[in-house]
């Protein structure tokens, strides 16, 4: 499945949660951390669990939850203490501060004392977690490194810069991590929503570092993050065109062969399969 773009949307705004399928983000994300003041946890657990266990919301997109430091007893609420409650629409859940493998698992086990097995969204925004970030990827229940820049940030006394070269080595090793362990690896926010052209030039340096996508704060943002990370038609083109070149060399018992002038081995091969998975193309 695509995973270009991640909205967030607050656990206590109902209305946003209901409306957050619609800009077409590949995964929408219902905060129950960050973007929910302490005092408003407790309905913000009920918000979240009327609307993923309403059986009019269809979002076509899959459904993740940031759980607080308090995960118990947001899984609680959302899941109930035995797992009885499995009208609730949830495919995934997003572990924030990851900082070892045993974070990931802590969570995981919850969720299945509760009656789920889920994939993890392990969030990465700290210097232990940057550190782990390996480790971290590979632990069983995570499908998703997600890197936080913002937290990295604080968390090393690090000044934000438009450049963002105080965390390039973390966001690179995130994102070395998540494709040594094959998970896929979505990039940290961009703040300002309000600016267009800094989403699109952050969001297309994300990809050529390798990321498969990017977290949005703000629908706006949705659009411009999804085209980034779909790959352009002449390149889809290309990668076609390499993967029946490749097929008739192997019938010719060749593992290196010519496709519009340029001599094509295993890297490039790989690079074609990718592109045709992020343009969501079968012919692989």
């Amino acid at each position: 499945m695509a995973r270009r773009s991640l909205l967030f949307s607050p656990g206590d705004r109902p209305e946003l949660m209901r409306k957050a399928p619609a800009t077409g983000a590949d995964i929408v994300c219902f905060d129950l951390e960050d973007a929910v003041a302490p005092a408003r946890k407790a309905e913000a657990r009920e918000a979240v669990r009327a609307v993923l266990s309403d059986p009019s919301f269809d979002p076509g997109a899959e459904v993740v939850v940031r759980v607080s430091d308090d995960y118990e007893s947001d899984l609680g609420v959302l899941l109930g203490d035995d797992g009885a409650d499995a009208d609730v629409r949830l495919d995934a859940v997003m572990v924030p501060k990851a900082g070892t493998p045993g974070d990931v698992r802590t969570v995981a086990e919850e969720l299945e004392a509760r009656g789920r097995t889920l994939p993890v969204f392990a969030l990465v925004e700290s210097a232990r977690g940057a550190l782990n970030a390996p480790e971290i990827a590979a632990a069983d229940p995570t499908t998703a490194l997600v890197f936080g820049a913002e937290d990295l940030a604080a968390d090393i006394g690090a000044t934000r810069t438009a450049e963002g070269t105080e965390v390039l080595y973390a966001r690179e090793r995130v994102v070395l991590a998540a494709a040594a362990a094959g998970a896929d690896a979505i990039d940290t926010v961009y703040t300002d929503f309000e600016d267009e052209a800094g989403l699109r030039e952050a969001t297309e340096f994300a990809a050529t570092l390798g990321y498969d996508g990017k977290m949005a704060i703000h629908p706006a943002q949705v659009g411009p993050i999804n085209e980034a990370f779909t790959p352009a038609s002449d390149r889809v083109e290309w990668a076609k065109r390499v993967l029946e070149a490749r097929d008739a060399a192997d019938e010719e018992g060749r593992g290196v062969f010519r496709v519009d002038g340029e001599m094509i081995d295993a890297p490039l091969v790989a690079q074609a399969e990718r592109i045709l998975d992020r343009a969501g193309d079968d012919t692989t």
